[in-house]
């Protein structure tokens, strides 16, 4: 309601101030005891001047309230260019400081300002010269107030010829508390516009919702009309077919299609019968095919051993035969001078297969030994192994991991040549011992 109130003063002041409403004088309250004047000015002034005061001649404090209400910032730029204060720079809070600093004194600025002031609020302070007493002033002032006029009435008190230092002050309090109502009322018309948006998009949400669901309702209504349609077709399809099984229905009634349904269920039975035995069978023949399938992996894996255990060895054999080398006094013939003399340690590997590693070893020259890799030989022995070995085997298909990862870092401390090989096999075995002759190997010292 306030804000209403204030709302239609404003535009009653402004109509007033056009000369469309008369501005009807409010009567003054009695005067009271003339307040005590201080400093220079307001010993200057006495409270019953003689005359309206200039806008020079303002207390300092005033003077803010009375440039930034009374006066425009377009009014304030005018002047600030015809008078030379204004910089390129000057934003509108600098150019009212310097435009209250300039107010303080006589000069060329204040006189604009102040001509202009009484030019534009002419009206108002012809109202206000009528009055008599400093109590009419200060009670005009509160009628105006009231009706939302601020900027002349401002004025015209401000420099009224009986407004004394309280009166003033008075109007300085509302102008000053006015400011921060109307602060408020901004923040507050803000947060209802704030508001207004946000419902105002909950609404066009809602209106696009409504909007998609006529869509949706409209697509549901078209799929229903396609599903009567589609269902008036089986219909008469069902009609059809009714049709055609009336002869059929009669002849259920006089029993002949009981007797033509028996004969099918007999052959049906039958027949079923003997799918079954057929089905069993067939189980019975694909779990031989998967037990003879199993043997032929495993043969064909044990064949390829075999060749593959085969082909190394006669390779091996061959490469030796081809090297033209002078064997040692009491060296046997397929010695390897690369391996002759040798101590090559295996680690884990096939213990059945232990005297054939051993006796292809001894046939290239090298001396066999052997550690399990933890099965049942203690790991306890593996260091002393390793240390008394020249070069180390380790299939790793049938190995110990404590026993592999010791050997591993064993191997890369130390620089000893070391050959893992997949498989622990005899054909692994000696492609492993070639690997190791010809210095084919995985793991070397660490640099």
């Amino acid at each position: 309601m306030a804000e209403q109130r204030t709302g239609r003063g404003i535009l009653n002041g402004l109509l007033a101030h056009a000369g469309l409403t008369p501005a009807t004088p409010i009567p003054g309250k009695p005067a009271g005891q003339a307040p005590q004047q201080g400093g220079e000015r307001a010993a200057a002034q006495p409270p019953t001047a003689a005359r309206r005061l200039k806008l020079w001649e303002l207390e300092g404090k005033y003077l803010c309230p009375v440039i930034g209400t009374c006066l425009s910032m377009d009014e304030l730029k005018r002047i600030a260019r015809r008078n030379g204060f204004a910089e390129p720079d000057h934003d509108a809070y600098r150019l009212h400081v310097e435009a209250v600093h300039l107010a303080g004194k006589r000069n060329a600025a204040s006189e604009a300002m102040h001509k202009l002031l009484e030019r534009k609020y002419s009206l108002v302070v012809h109202e206000f010269s009528r009055l008599r007493t400093d109590a009419e002033v200060l009670a005009l002032w509160k009628h105006r107030l009231e009706r939302g006029e601020v900027a002349g009435p401002l004025w015209g008190a401000m420099t009224h010829k009986l407004a004394g230092e309280e009166t003033r002050y008075a109007i300085y309090a509302d102008v000053h508390m006015l400011s921060h109502q109307l602060g408020a009322g901004q923040a507050a018309d803000l947060r209802r516009a704030s508001h207004l948006r946000r419902e105002h998009d909950m609404l066009r949400a809602a209106h696009t919702a409504v909007k998609e669901s006529e869509a949706e309702t409209a697509c549901a209504n078209q799929a229903l009309r396609r599903e009567l349609e589609d269902m008036r077709a089986q219909l008469h399809a069902a009609e059809a077919a009714l049709a055609t099984l009336r002869p059929r229905l009669q002849d259920f009634e006089s029993g002949e299609a009981m007797v033509a349904m028996g004969r099918r269920l007999f052959l049906a039975q039958a027949q079923a019968d003997r799918a079954t035995a057929l089905e069993a069978r067939m189980q019975v023949l694909e779990r031989r095919v998967g037990q003879l399938a199993a043997e032929k992996v495993y043969l064909t894996r044990e064949l390829e051993d075999a060749v593959a255990e085969r082909d190394a060895l006669e390779r091996l054999w061959g490469e030796e035969a081809k090297t033209p080398d002078t064997p040692c006094p009491g060296a046997c013939a397929d010695c390897d001078p690369r391996l002759q003399g040798r101590c090559v340690l295996c680690v884990g590997g096939r213990v059945p297969l232990l005297p054939q590693y051993r006796q292809l070893a001894e046939r290239l020259g090298a001396r066999l030994i052997h550690h399990d890799g933890g099965r049942e030989e203690a790991l306890a022995r593996l260091p002393e192994l390793l240390h008394a070995s020249d070069a180390v085997i380790c299939p790793t298909d049938c190995v110990g991991h404590l026993a592999y990862y010791q050997l591993k870092k064993y191997c890369k401390q130390t620089g000893k040549p070391c050959v893992l090989t997949k498989s622990s096999g005899v054909a692994g075995f000696a492609a492993a011992l070639t690997r190791l002759a010809e210095g084919r190997v995985q793991i070397r010292a660490q640099t």
